[in-house]
């Protein structure tokens, strides 16, 4: 059985979502990053970057949310594209947009306009901006097909589910309806029982997280902070 450890962020849900999809056994272990769980020693044997998710299958540790959809994927065959180089390509250079675009300007977009101390123009400008961009990639590249990976539904529009359920958070609010070929990808998938799964991971295994971000919380998740002081 895959042992997945995961919290309710936008990283660990995409991996969810893979596993309700498939129905592979996995059991679900908490990671509350408000309480520091993530950077436990025990923990970062596992995952020396100290977050979430993680994943050990039979004897194989995977760490980062795209690197676990293309293992799980490869491993079952299910949501991976043919086997021809073309696809590949496409899916290489998708998954990782997402990995290194998407997701890191996501998060920086939330933490610079939600999370920091004070609120730096520059900073909420230019990662807002780099936000809107890289959705509005998204949103066009879906103007031409029906799915990230021509007409299959694919790991790569999981990864996409997962930070995109946050986009008014990440920019603001009426974000998704001016990206209505995006719009049509989350509404497919929310379709999808396995999304409606996904999302209820913690309710159904009785896990709570922590939802205040108080100083204990932000000592975790925000290290660097204390070098201010």
């Amino acid at each position: 059985m895959i042992k997945f450890y995961y919290n309710t962020g936008p990283n660990p849900m995409k991996v969810a979502l893979f596993l309700e999809e498939t129905k592979l056994a996995y059991e679900a272990i908490p990671v509350d990053t408000r309480k520091g769980e993530q950077h436990t020693d025990n923990y970062k044997k596992i995952n020396p970057n100290a977050k979430a998710p993680t994943i050990e299958d039979e004897g194989n540790i995977v760490f980062d949310s795209n690197a676990i959809l293309l293992y799980l994927g490869e491993k079952t065959g299910q949501f991976m594209p043919d086997n021809s180089l073309k696809s590949k390509s496409e899916l290489y250079s998708w998954l990782m947009f997402v990995a290194t675009g998407i997701g890191p300007y996501s998060g920086q977009s939330v933490h610079f306009q939600h999370m920091a101390p004070e609120k730096l123009e520059y900073a909420i400008n230019r990662y807002t901006f780099e936000a809107e961009r890289h959705y509005d990639i998204l949103d066009k590249r879906l103007s031409n097909y029906e799915f990230m990976i021509g007409n299959t539904y694919t790991i790569v529009d999981m990864a996409v589910w997962g930070w995109t359920r946050m986009i008014e958070k990440v920019i603001a609010v009426g974000e998704l309806e001016k990206r209505k070929n995006l719009k049509r990808l989350m509404e497919y998938i929310k379709t999808r029982p396995a999304s409606h799964e996904a999302e209820k991971i913690s309710e159904r295994n009785n896990h709570q997280f922590k939802i205040e971000i108080d100083d204990e919380a932000s000592k975790h998740m925000f290290p660097q902070n204390l070098r201010l002081k």
